[in-house]
């Protein structure tokens, strides 16, 4: 909004205002004529018309060049005459009448654009000020916007590659987590790794020579097919691994459903004999109160006395009877479950043993050719058809010998390792579940007794403060 008086004359921007709004931006040790000389308006940056009383904006076409351009504080009433101006990265049209935001659609680069306190009711056309930053606007009577829709896609644009990239994150975190999921399922299952040819390229991380061997005629391929044989007894035990990992978990769950639903059925017998107790027990406190004391009081206290006996007797007996019950089923379990881990070792050692064969005929083969190699060289030594790193390998045949045989070694140890493991996690797992499974009844069976302890003490104290002559 102009802050000018009504008494002042409006302009309009013509070349002797802009030119003297240039000179006044010179040096000030320039005198007047060498400022009028050196001014080249194509070369002009920045323009300050402030409070210069300016009601229409015009002859600006000159300043192609110009990147700042000051229009505050006039009495300008729409936005025009600023097509040419599509250098302009800063505009402050602040303080004037401006009821439409209008002909802006050139200014490509306008990056700060201040409209601050004008008479502003409508926005219109600014879809094509991509690059703008910051957009004043306040203290106008904006009500309102026709552009909402290039609004929305403006916005939207903006945001779309922050949503991609938010996505993109998200999509990586979900496969990360599902690989450490589907890891973390495979280790429960003990057979990490096996699912691939992680165990074979294993076997070969340190063994430096193997690469120089794979120039040998016919190595090469003897690798592949022993890579591809050996993969696939892996895969065979990943497979049966899961399997019976799933076996293993069934055999779990069953036990737990049956200790408790045998401990359900004791429970509701157990909630029977208290109940039919706390009925006689309730009749006999009423005759006890109804005969004061004497004779037939002592009677009732001496009857009390017996029923709770007859109670821990019942209760003693249904928790003997429960324990058998839980004991029998207890060693089952454990049966079975050695039955599962003796099965499950007896499996894993046959499908190692198939993985130490494939191995020791491998080495077999490679020994051949290593050895027909050594002779060929003894009979040509000056056969270069290999290279010389290789052929320096050759230069002793016990020093090949022992590099293969060291290998080979190193490889059946890993594999040894591997079927380690598997046993190992096997054996601990059969412990694990066993010790729990008889802890679980353990701590039941102590907690069930301390339990009928306190309720029995506490119906004798009941009994002993009834008592008239206590």
């Amino acid at each position: 909004m102009s802050q000018f008086v009504s008494n002042i004359e409006p302009n309009i921007i013509d070349d002797e205002m802009v030119q003297k709004a240039i000179e006044e931006n010179c040096p000030e040790d320039l005198g007047d004529l060498a400022r009028r000389e050196i001014i080249n308006w194509k070369v002009v940056k920045e323009l300050q018309l402030s409070f210069k009383s300016i009601l229409q904006i015009d002859n600006l076409w000159p300043l192609e060049n110009l990147t700042k351009l000051q229009l505050d504080n006039n009495v300008i009433e729409k936005i025009e005459g600023l097509q040419s101006l599509v250098h302009l990265v800063w505009l402050d049209l602040s303080f004037n009448n401006i009821e439409v935001i209008e002909g802006l659609d050139t200014l490509v680069k306008l990056q700060d654009l201040s409209l601050y306190s004008n008479r502003i009711s409508k926005i219109e056309h600014m879809d094509t000020l991509q690059e703008l930053q910051i957009f004043s606007i306040g203290k106008n009577n904006l009500t309102i916007l026709e552009d909402r829709k290039v609004a929305a896609l403006k916005y939207r644009d903006l945001t779309k590659p922050l949503e991609q990239e938010e996505a993109r994150v998200l999509a990586l975190q979900e496969t990360q987590e599902a690989k450490q999921k589907e890891l973390e399922y495979h280790q429960t299952a003990f057979v990490e790794y096996l699912n691939g040819s992680f165990l074979f390229d294993s076997l070969y991380e340190e063994d430096r020579e193997a690469a120089k061997l794979a120039f040998l005629p016919g190595v090469e391929d003897l690798l592949q097919a022993y890579k591809e044989e050996f993969v696939s007894v892996c895969g065979n035990l990943f497979n049966y691994g899961l399997e019976e990992y799933e076996k293993r978990e069934a055999e779990v769950s069953k036990f737990y459903k049956r200790y408790h639903e045998i401990l359900a059925v004791n429970q509701e017998e157990s909630k029977r004999i208290i109940s039919d107790f706390e009925s006689r027990n309730q009749r006999r406190l009423d005759e006890l109160y109804q005969a004061g004391s004497g004779d037939l009081a002592e009677c009732e206290g001496a009857q009390g006395k017996e029923e709770i006996r007859q109670l821990w007797d019942a209760l003693m007996t249904l928790e003997a009877l429960v324990s058998s019950d839980l004991e029998e089923l207890l060693q089952d379990f454990k049966r079975s479950i050695d039955v599962v881990a003796s099965t499950f070792t007896e499996s894993i050692q046959g499908i190692f043993n198939q993985c130490r064969d494939l191995e020791n005929e491998h080495h077999k083969k490679l020994m051949k050719i290593v050895i027909a190699t050594q002779e060929k060289l003894d009979m040509d030594p000056f056969d270069d058809s290999l290279p010389e790193d290789v052929q320096r390998l050759f230069e002793d045949k016990k020093t090949i010998v022992n590099i293969i045989n060291m290998a080979h070694s190193v490889r059946l140890r890993k594999i040894d390792k591997r079927e380690s493991d598997m046993l190992c996690n096997i054996y601990q797992w059969q412990i694990s579940e066993t010790e729990k499974a008889f802890q679980t009844e353990n701590d039941r069976n102590r907690a069930c007794i301390g339990k009928i302890l306190c309720f029995i003490n506490t119906l004798q104290k009941e009994l002993d403060n009834s008592d008239p002559e206590a």
